[in-house]
This record gives structure tokens, sequence and C-alpha cells, in this order.
């Protein structure tokens, strides 16, 4: 599997960019700090629940998308790590 971009980076080169908005504005039109957005935007924060539903509020897609587009990334990043051993949690019969 490829390494799945981070949503932020969707975020900050097909919308924001493409809409000619600085994040200051994209900060304000969805009711956030600019800080906020912008570790979001570099990758430093992931879209949480609350973000998702401000972004399908402002009309840029739908929560479960960008959710989706977030879960992909973090199990990617996940499974670039070495896993304690794992046990089933059921015994075989």
């Amino acid at each position: 599997m490829h390494h799945p971009p981070h949503p932020g980076e969707l975020l900050r080169d097909e919308v924001i960019a493409a809409l000619n908005l600085s994040v200051t504005e994209a900060a304000s039109r969805l009711a956030m700090s600019r800080v906020a957005l912008s570790r979001v935007l570099n990758g430093k924060a992931g879209i949480s629940p609350d973000l998702a539903l401000r972004l399908e509020q402002a009309g840029a897609s739908t929560a479960r998308a960008w959710l989706a587009m977030q879960a992909n990334h973090d199990l990617w990043c996940a499974r670039q790590h070495a896993q304690p051993p794992v046990r089933p949690l059921q015994d075989a019969a």
C-alpha cells in the first residue's frame, strides 16, 4: 500500500489554495484559530471529527470522507512501526 497523504495537505492544496484563501481567512470561515488550522495543513495535527463536520458545513466534501482520509493515513503510519506481539482473544477450540 502506498503512503496516503495527510488530509491536511489535501485541504491546503485542493481546497484552500484552489479557492485563493489565506490560512487566516479559511480559519475564520471555519471558526477556528489560525494556529490550529495551520497545524492541520502542515500535517502536525489530524482532522478531528469536529473539524470534519466544519469542513462539511463549509461545503468541502463530507465529514465521513475527511475522517476516512485521516484514518487511512493514521493506519499507514501505524503499520510502519513494529507492533508488540499480540495473542488471539479467543483460544482455538
